[in-house]
């Protein structure tokens, strides 16, 4: 797996509460977490000591998971305390990337909403990007709900983090990428253009976009083929489409 060729990770020492069934089972299976304590219900339990045999579980009713985490949380009977992810540096994307001939990531520009941020990360996934890159300031942390609308692809994702979005596309452009903007007025469409080599897909905030400086610093700037009768789409249905164009290759 590309995440086990990074070299800088850095671990994140906080304790999360993941919940829900994909996210807590893809995490157990995940030697990159540690974990503390896991909640589950009668019927979850079988499931969970087949992943973790000699770690003791706690088999409590529905109401107790529902007392630590946030209001309405759809937890489906499972929940895992443990340790955040590593996050990833430039220079480990760099390092990755120059072995490649071919490959695609998602930079995120100023989107700032976990569950949004965790459903892109399902379709980064599944549309076989290499890595996500977001600025640290102007994007959250890892949380429960980010994971669960991944469902468990979080796991599966490096998850860059830069100081300066603007020089990390520089970078990324001196070893090869061409920066790839979202933007709907473009007058280009995603889908004519020519696929292959290294891409990144820039994707601005809803709303907002992408900042004129990430903007001006992008390669070229495209679009989605839409109707005229939609303005826009979600930023994580957005970047499904994007990624799905891109992997046709």
């Amino acid at each position: 797996m590309a995440k086990n060729k990074f070299q800088n990770k850095t671990s994140n020492k906080n304790t999360l509460i993941l919940y829900g069934r994909h996210a807590v089972i893809a995490a157990l299976k995940n030697p990159e977490r540690k974990f503390t304590k896991v909640l589950c219900t009668q019927d979850n339990s079988d499931e969970v000591r087949k992943l973790i045999p000699s770690f003791p579980l706690n088999i409590v009713e529905r109401k107790e998971i529902e007392r630590v985490l946030p209001q309405d949380s759809v937890h489906q009977g499972f929940a895992l305390y443990c340790s955040e992810l590593p996050t990833y540096n430039i220079e480990d994307l760099l390092a990755m990337a120059e072995e490649k001939k071919e490959c695609h990531i998602l930079v995120l520009d100023q989107v700032t909403d976990p569950q949004n941020i965790g459903a892109i990360i399902r379709s980064c996934v599944a549309f076989n990007a290499m890595a996500i890159v977001v600025q640290d300031k102007n994007a959250p942390k890892e949380t429960g709900s980010m994971a669960k609308a991944s469902a468990g692809m979080i796991e599966l994702l490096p998850i860059v983090r830069v100081t300066n979005l603007t020089r990390a596309l520089e970078q990324l452009k001196n070893i090869g990428f061409w920066t790839l903007g979202m933007d709907g007025h473009a007058t280009t469409t995603i889908d004519k253009i020519k696929k292959g080599g290294k891409t990144a897909i820039v994707m601005g905030s809803e709303g907002k976009g992408m900042r004129r400086l990430i903007e001006e610093t992008c390669d070229s700037t495209v679009k989605l083929n839409i109707s005229e009768n939609a303005e826009s789409l979600n930023v994580a249905t957005a970047a499904a489409i994007a990624l799905y164009e891109i992997s046709k290759g």
